[in-house]
């Protein structure tokens, strides 16, 4: 236990941790996220299972036993919400500031753009979005960094034809990481049930909705109006239909629990202890 209260972690054999290990633990309600930088995380880490925790996960954390269950199979876990970092500096354990996987990518792939022996394969996004992701990011590296794509149907994960389908194209186009965008919950299953199936794949990343981003299909705000802890808001705004549950339904629970946890009534739903 660290002086502030947060928990360093010990390196762990076979992970990533001798390269992106050892930041102490936050804990936020049942989860918990490193206090590691954007630098930190770019330079350092390129090798293991990567989790960029937001509020809407953080919220299915509070029911989804069987995310909880794989939470801790994860080698960096970032704090992917302002929202958030304010809750870690109210609790008095601050992490040095937010990382978000839609920030992260662009950094790490033009600190990679010179690094043959990182590929990307992209799943994720709706039909021809990550082709388009894809050509951009190309374009941006000067070389064929993203080296295959593929949009998997709704409801793949009744399908196992498309399940194999989807592993053979990643196995087959050499890549060395893993994008998946799935959404919240459901991409970081699909990591931990079928990585052993991809033994090239030494990076996995599961970053929601950044193949739109590098599209382009949806544009970031301003730099103030995410520093000042209303993205929420411009995103609700933009695309009420898609936003609505996460941000109406999710952001005031997740603040109320916040307080609870400060004053010691927080209770994990899974501990039964």
């Amino acid at each position: 236990m660290m002086d502030d209260g947060s928990v360093s972690e010990p390196h762990r054999p076979g992970t990533a941790a001798p390269h992106g290990g050892g930041h102490p633990k936050v804990k936020l309600l049942n989860a918990y996220v490193h206090d590691i930088s954007m630098d930190e995380l770019v330079r350092d880490f390129d090798r293991g299972l990567l989790l960029t925790l937001h509020v809407d996960m953080i919220m299915k954390l509070q029911k989804d036993r069987a995310f909880h269950d794989i939470l801790d199979q994860f080698d960096v876990i970032t704090c992917d919400s302002q929202i958030m970092y304010f809750a870690t500096k109210f609790l008095g354990t601050p992490v040095q500031e937010r990382v978000s996987g839609s920030d992260y990518f662009p950094k790490f792939y033009m600190h990679h753009k010179d690094n043959p022996d990182m590929t990307v394969f992209m799943l994720g996004g709706k039909p021809g979005i990550a082709e388009i992701a894809a050509r951009n990011i190309n374009g941006k590296t000067g070389r064929e960094f993203i080296v295959g794509t593929y949009a998997p149907s709704f409801a793949f994960e009744n399908d196992p034809a498309e399940i194999d389908h989807m592993i053979d194209l990643i196995n087959q186009s050499g890549a060395t990481a893993l994008l998946v965008g799935l959404g919240g919950g459901r991409q970081e299953k699909f990591i931990i049930r079928y990585k052993d199936r991809m033994p090239g794949i030494r990076l996995f990343l599961p970053l929601g909705g950044t193949i739109d981003y590098e599209a382009g299909t949806f544009k970031r705000p301003p730099a103030w109006i995410t520093e000042g802890g209303f993205e929420w808001l411009y995103r609700l705004l933009k695309e009420p239909r898609q936003r609505w549950r996460r941000y109406v339904l999710h952001e005031p629970p997740f603040l109320w629990k916040v307080l609870q946890q400060k004053l010691g009534l927080y209770r994990d739903p899974f501990d039964h202890g």
